[in-house]
């Protein structure tokens, strides 16, 4: 259970850091983000994660803040996975999560 907490806890911490670096090079790249490859590939490890927020928030929130409410989603899930291992680590020792 530990070994399943901590792959989903660093899948959110992934799609964290491609958020923000999505961000970041957007911000560098202005409007030729879209011919970027490195733009590219961090939208490519986003849409998922895009596609499965679309599907949580309502339909009255417009796209362009779908990345905002992505991060917000994972920063919970986050939260939520590392609260899970402290507490799992707890149970089972601080030795096995060593």
């Amino acid at each position: 259970m530990l070994l399943f907490v901590t792959a989903l806890k660093l899948l959110a911490e992934i799609a964290l850091m491609a958020l923000l670096g999505r961000w970041i090079l957007g911000l560098l790249a202005g409007a030729k983000r879209e011919h970027n490859v490195f733009y590219k590939l961090f939208d490519v490890i986003t849409s998922p994660f895009f596609k499965l927020t679309r599907r949580l928030v309502p339909r009255r929130v417009d796209d362009r803040y779908l990345p905002v409410a992505a991060f917000f989603l994972l920063s919970v899930l986050w939260i939520f996975f590392t609260a899970v291992k402290i507490k799992l680590c707890l149970q089972s020792g601080i030795n096995t999560c060593r």
